[in-house]
């Protein structure tokens, strides 16, 4: 996939555990690893803002386009 997600990089940046965001922004902790592997397919908008309401970040440093080879 071309979108991959950095969220155990700001969560270790921040220092937070992902039991303690989870609980934070009201998702189970599964639902979330789903998220920091990468696995999950979407993402609700009210999702991420709460994400990165919670980290005090922007969306691009959670998400990040990379261009597949041809």
């Amino acid at each position: 996939m071309a979108i991959i997600t950095n969220l155990d990089v700001m969560l270790a940046k921040r220092k937070i555990r992902s039991k303690e965001l989870a609980e934070a922004i009201g998702v189970t902790e599964q639902n979330l690893s789903v998220l920091k592997t990468g696995k999950a397919k979407a993402i609700r908008i009210t999702t991420l803002n709460a994400i990165c309401e919670y980290l005090q970040c922007q969306p691009g440093d959670i998400l990040e386009y990379q261009q597949q080879g041809e």
